[in-house]
Formats: structure tokens, sequence, C-alpha cells
């Protein structure tokens, strides 16, 4: 990969890759070429400025300004295609290789411009998995902005009341897992972070792991809360999953939430360089056979522990490395990593745990600092 000329078309603010590259927020589809090694960026005039300022590592083209060359050599019409080729003819670049999402109308276009595209497939900057320090920096300052979240979710169910028919009350009106995702979200926009699609699932709905949850929370019942916002400032992630009961768990409960605690702790103690992610993954799944719980369908419906046990974590909410039953990833020094087990019954609720860990040369390292209390 070093060695091959790179190109790209996308906007930063939704493209990994992008961002990891120029570092830079840009909303609207700009150019990226690697090459020889060295950043350019084709910039509309809106952009430019901006661009020669926060990012300094890259040689910023102008669009308009190639645009204008173009039609003055007869090029009626220039479009992105043709920018592209007048950059790389200018570097002498005959070939290119792009990302497996890159544009494939684009890409044909390039080819009638004789540009060779090679399209890489997997992972496009490979090193994106292995976190420097700066970067773990970033994920810790994304993953407390969650935690000022939860801890914000978690005092409103201290504070509500419970009433009729176990429905939680908070400031006298019903307490609903959209009105607590508010609060959440809330402060977590305060603290720095955006928060999209947070769950707070009560209940039976916390049986189905990414449904966000409606409707009245009650007492005595899991709500699972998961946690995962973008920080604003620099695009990474942080991740975090309780499981807590207003009021009395049930004891089939309690003895689900620590065994989902102890899966987790299974993992962490299997999680080293160059361990296997689907091993690790077959160590937890074996310890909840072990102790008597199952997985598989009951009457059309998975219960069990039937997600993976964990995913990388930075400039996407889940990227590279996969600990999962279907996982063909190693696990090296520098990834950092969700630890997420989870057992789903429909007669108990739901529980899932996770916290997020950096793996080091001595084993993984947790980041995640919030407590694990199963009653509030």
């Amino acid at each position: 990969m070093r060695g091959e000329n790179l190109l790209m078309v996308a906007d930063s603010d939704h493209d990994a890759n992008m961002l990891y590259a120029v570092r830079m927020f840009v909303p609207d589809p700009f150019v990226y070429l690697r090459l020889d090694g060295k950043c350019h960026v084709v910039m509309s005039d809106l952009e430019i400025d901006r661009a020669r300022a926060e990012a300094p590592h890259c040689r910023v083209v102008s669009l308009s300004q190639c645009q204008k060359t173009l039609k003055r050599d007869g090029v009626k019409k220039p479009t992105l295609a043709h920018v592209i080729r007048f950059v790389l003819q200018r570097k002498r670049v005959k070939k290119v290789t792009v990302p497996y999402g890159f544009p494939v109308g684009l890409a044909r276009e390039l080819a009638k411009l004789r540009v060779k595209v090679k399209v890489k497939p997997g992972l496009f900057f490979p090193d994106r998995a292995l976190k420097s320090a700066e970067e773990v920096k970033k994920i810790s300052a994304a993953l407390m902005m969650a935690e000022v979240g939860l801890a914000e979710g978690i005092q409103a169910l201290k504070n509500a009341k419970v009433g009729r028919k176990r429905r939680l009350m908070y400031h006298n009106v019903p307490l609903t897992s959209e009105k607590l995702r508010a609060i959440i979200d809330t402060a977590i926009l305060q603290a720095g972070g955006l928060a999209s699609h947070t769950i707070v699932a009560g209940g039976r709905q916390g049986c189905d792991p990414h449904e966000r949850g409606h409707g009245q929370l009650r007492a005595n019942e899991p709500i699972i809360i998961d946690v995962f916002p973008r920080s604003q400032k620099t695009g990474y992630f942080g991740d975090i999953t309780r499981t807590v009961v207003k009021g009395r768990a049930s004891e089939g409960l309690r003895r689900v939430y620590h065994t989902v605690a102890r899966g987790q702790e299974v993992a962490l103690e299997n999680m080293r360089d160059k361990a296997d992610g689907r091993e690790v993954h077959q160590k937890v799944q074996e310890f909840f056979i072990k102790e008597g719980f199952k997985t598989g369908k009951l009457d059309g419906r998975m219960q069990g522990f039937f997600h993976g046990t964990g995913h990388g974590v930075g400039m996407e909410i889940h990227e590279a490395p996969r600990m999962g039953p279907n996982s063909t990833d190693t696990l090296s020094r520098g990834h950092v990593i969700t630890v997420e087990p989870g057992l789903y019954y429909l007669e108990l609720g739901g529980v899932r745990l996770e916290d997020m860990a950096l793996l080091t040369r001595n084993g993984p390292r947790n980041l995640t600092k919030f407590e694990k209390v199963l009653e509030v």
C-alpha cells in the first residue's frame, strides 16, 4: 500500500478513510490523492483556505484553477474525472488504487479517459486499526462523553418514582425510553459529543440488541443503555453499555447479570497480542453454555448469546478487528476493542455489559471507568 498511488473521492464528515487521511471535516465530496507518498487534495474555493490551514501535510490544489486550465486546453465541460486525470498527468501517473466503495460511475469515466483504476478490497488504510497514543487519548475523550451521558441517564432513573403498574415517573410525567434517551443525548452534546441512535431498551425490548427502545419504562425489569457518541472535535467514537434495574431484580435476572459480567472477564483474560478473534468469542460462548445459558431459537426468536463479543472502535463505531463467530481477525497491540457479551431471554429481558479495552504488550487495558451496578 505504501508504494501505491491512491485516490479517494468522498466527504470526510461521513467517510472515515477520508477523515483519517486529511484530519479535517469537509461536508462535500472532494478529491484526495496520495502520489509518491505525498498527500494532495483538490478543493473548491469554499474550502481551499481552510484546507491549507487545517491540513498542512497536504498539498492543496484549486479545483476552479484546474477547471480553468482544462477549458483553456479545449475541454468544454471539465468533469471531476477530467480534473483527476489532469492532476495525475502532471505527476506522470497513469494508475491509481481506490477503495472498494469508490463510485462506479466515476471509475468508468476515468477508464474512458485512460486512467487505470485498481480496486483495493478490504481495509484501505490497514494502519487505521492500530491506534497511536494520540488516537487512544481521543477515543478515551469520546468514551468520557459517553460516560457523562450514561451518568445523567442513570441519575434520572435513580430520581424516578414508581407509579401504578410499576410505571416510572420523572418530574410527575411518565419516563419513557424516548425521554431518557433525550436526557442522555443532551448531556453528551453539552460535553462536546454527538449521540446517534442511543439505545434505551426496557424489558423484552432489550432482547433485540439493536432495538433503540420506545415507550414506558417500568420498575423491576432490566433496561439496557448503550451509548456510542462521536466527538465533534476529532471524529473518534466512544462506546459503553450498562444494564440496570430501577427497583429490585429477580433472582433469575441477577444470575444472568453476574454471568454476563464474568463472561466479560473471560473475554479480557483471553485477549492478547496475536490472539484469534473467533477463539476469544468461543471462550465466552463456552463459558455461557457451561453455566447453563444456551443459544438458539425458541418460538422462532433467537435467545442466548447471538452477537459478537466485540469490535474495533475509532473513526467508525464498528471497525476492525472483530471478535465473533465468523471473525478472521487476529488481535494486535494497538487495537482498541469493545468487550460486550450479552444474554437475552424473553422471560427475563436482556443483559449486556460493554467496556472498551486497549490491547497492550501486557494484555488488555480497560479504558472504561464507569461502575457496573445492576440495581439503581
